[in-house]
């Protein structure tokens, strides 16, 4: 008896579903796509209406060969690929590929790798949907008429290896104006006045300043102040005010792709990438103890933050009873679309919400045992009932000077019993007061303050303001940072991104020469313009005609007027093999030092950028900064190999006081700390002063 054929894109997600089909179902995976532009040329026909160019990608002969093979035997054939644009393409090709019948019910999805999923679509094929291929197209042609018509002008006028993308241009360009932004930045002055106060009971408490006799909360100035100050003569303030109340403190919504991204960076410490490769693997299956291969997530590129009501009965179930009925939520989420969402799946949840991450961990790796529990934690504590604290908030007075003073008590878990990556507020317990109680000061602390020049953006950071501004979609967020990052237009410094010198240059002639393509407005607009293609209101060959009229025009204009750029640079240095001056060149991880006599010397040097501070390994080297593969900045010494000393924290000159070990300078968020190197030590202290 002749078998169906399932066709997939992975050979993890092939061993699953075959799983569940049995013996009356081959499965055979693509590997990706099959089918598409050429590499080593433009691939798509200008002069005949756009017409893309495919071919059999290299290396690819033999999967396809086999595919037909395969498909020539079986009585019926299902393309299965991923259930979005790129997956409808890579079907489409498939089916063209196997000369299937384009009105033929060949197509499934489905948004879960389980049984019942996969048995259902099974039952209901559909035909392919050409509004999606055609959406896909839009983006794969336009994006290819940028990159190689681009590309080799800035090789021609650069130097080669360079490269613009529509999406990667645009979030290089965002990263390079925050740096303009902190560089621009000018703090400003405020103050702050912290009252420690006390009652006649004795029991302490603290009050904040929070607006003078004018109304004004603002302090500028020590003049202003001390005017503040010298109204509180009696040293004691009065009770004028008394609030009580309860606040309630809500679940996040189910992750999306995006939040799934930031949440993963900013509690797991996961790169975009790692998280995408990570939830790819618990999307397509995982072989789990007594179970065998199962996918223990849903669909991982999505917008949406909807969940099925399958799903919503089956995480009431398991919350009232395990935690009892008062923890469901009381209010039926409704889920607003927003502008620009496409919705076309569930969010980001767990495929069976039995399968708590404890039961399961002896199964998973370190990094898919984290991504899953803070999924499954994500998803059950969306359908739990608010956190619920009481809070008291007493405004102190005198001679109009207002002063405040709040408190707060957890009362009620609620979703923080099930969401442990959610910080839970410590209780901050007031003393019983009342209205009228005259309480004394013991101290007045003001404090001097400046502002802060906005952060730089971290891969979760510039997730949220892609999302936010439109760029690019749930599938393309991590591809783009990899990118900008592996052509060394931008570099790590710690979490953070900031702009290298070579990405500073290629995005200021392109902001130049072709403002329109790497303008945010336009990459927005045109994620909108793919979403009518899909939507079957719009003809995709007429967007890409429109969009090259005016693109061809700033191509003729950049190759007459760009002015070639000498990226290389005289050093200081002699080769150190033939004496030759050593030249400062750009390279994937920034400048480095080349010898000027290549090719018959091909001496290469890293450039070291000292810190000022000696080895406290070896004595004799200088601590310089070096960058790992990935692009994190790390420091070293400067006679390594001969000396391997290595921090990732920046080191200064002092021993630490205990242990004598080196003393780091680390930052982050919330403080910067002067700290021991040693693990086992604990020595540390606040940043003042010059040492900031």
């Amino acid at each position: 008896m002749a078998k169906s054929l399932v066709i997939v894109e992975s050979p993890a997600k092939a061993k699953t579903i075959k799983k569940f089909l049995g013996p009356n179902y081959t499965v055979k995976a693509s590997i990706g796509h099959i089918i598409d532009l050429p590499k080593s040329k433009l691939g798509v026909d200008i002069d005949n209406n756009f017409d893309p160019q495919y071919i059999t990608i290299r290396g690819k002969g033999e999967v396809l060969k086999e595919i037909k093979a395969e498909a020539k035997k079986a009585k019926k054939v299902y393309l299965a690929t991923d259930p979005d644009r790129e997956g409808e393409a890579i079907s489409w090709h498939l089916s063209n590929a196997l000369n299937i019948n384009s009105e033929e019910p060949c197509r499934i999805e489905f948004n879960e790798i389980t049984k019942n999923a996969i048995k259902h679509a099974i039952k209901h094929p559909r035909k392919i949907n050409m509004h999606l291929v055609d959406a896909q197209q839009a983006r794969r042609v336009l994006d290819r008429l940028v990159g190689y018509k681009i590309s080799p002008l800035l090789w021609r006028k650069m130097r080669k290896g360079l490269s613009a993308g529509r999406v990667q241009s645009v979030a290089t360009k965002l990263i390079k104006e925050r740096e303009e932004e902190i560089k621009a930045f000018i703090p400003e002055e405020y103050w702050s006045i912290l009252a420690k106060l006390k009652t006649n009971n004795g029991e302490k408490f603290e009050g904040k300043f929070n607006r003078g006799p004018d109304g004004s909360k603002d302090l500028s100035n020590e003049t202003e102040v001390n005017s503040i100050l010298s109204l509180l003569k009696k040293k004691e303030l009065t009770i004028t005010d008394i609030k009580e109340t309860e606040k309630k403190r809500s679940a996040n919504n189910p992750f999306t792709t995006s939040t799934l991204q930031q949440e993963a960076s900013n509690k797991l410490g996961f790169s975009t990438k790692k998280t995408m490769s990570v939830a790819q693997q618990l999307y397509e299956g995982v072989d789990i103890a007594k179970e065998g291969t199962v996918g223990l997530i849903t669909y991982i590129r999505t917008d949406s933050i909807r969940l099925s009501d399958e799903a919503i009965k089956s995480i009431s179930q398991y919350i009232e009873s395990t935690y009892g009925k008062e923890y469901l939520t009381k209010t039926k989420k409704t889920e607003k679309k927003e502008k620009g969402v496409q919705d076309a799946h569930e969010a980001i949840r767990p495929t069976e919400v039995l399968r708590e991450p404890d039961k399961v961990k002896d199964s998973l790796t370190k990094d898919q045992y984290k991504l899953y529990k803070l999924i499954w934690e994500r998803t059950v504590a969306s359908q739990m009932a608010s956190a619920i604290y009481d809070t008291v908030s007493i405004e102190l007075q005198e001679n109009d000077v207002i002063f405040k003073a709040s408190g707060s008590r957890l009362k009620f878990k609620g979703f923080l019993e099930v969401y442990t990556f959610g910080s839970v507020s410590e209780d901050i317990l007031l003393p019983k007061l009342n209205k009228g109680d005259v309480i004394k000061i013991t101290s007045i602390e003001p404090n001097q303050h400046f502002t802060q020049p906005p952060a730089r953006y971290t891969e979760a950071s510039l997730v949220r303001t892609m999302e936010e501004l439109g760029i690019g979609r749930p599938s393309t967020y991590s591809p783009t940072i990899s990118t900008i990052l592996s052509r060394g237009y931008v570099e790590k410094d710690g979490k953070s991104l900031r702009p290298t010198e070579l990405g500073i240059i290629v995005t200021e002639i392109l902001d130049e020469f072709f403002p329109e393509v790497i303008d945010v407005n336009f990459t927005a607009d045109f994620e909108k313009y793919l979403d009518s293609v899909e939507d079957g209101q719009g003809n995709w060959k007429s967007l890409i005609k429109h969009f090259y009229k005016d693109f061809e025009v700033m191509l003729q204009k950049a190759e007459e007027n760009m002015e070639v750029i000498d990226l290389v640079e005289e050093s200081d240095e002699d080769c150190n093999k033939c004496n030759a001056k050593m030249l400062i060149k750009h390279g994937r991880y920034g400048k480095f030092l080349a010898c000027s006599n290549y090719p018959e010397c091909t001496n290469t040097k890293p450039i070291l950028n000292k810190i000022g501070v000696t080895c406290p390994i070896c004595q004799e080297g200088e601590v310089v900064e070096r960058r790992s593969k990935k692009g994190r900045l790390f420091y070293g010494c400067s006679l390594f190999p001969q000396c391997r000393f290595v921090s990732w924290g920046k080191p200064i000159n002092e021993k630490c006081p205990q242990c004598n070990n080196v003393l780091i300078h680390k930052v982050n968020k919330k403080s910067e700390k002067i700290m021991c190197s040693s693990k086992e030590c604990k020595y540390e202290r606040e940043v003042v002063g010059s040492e900031s």
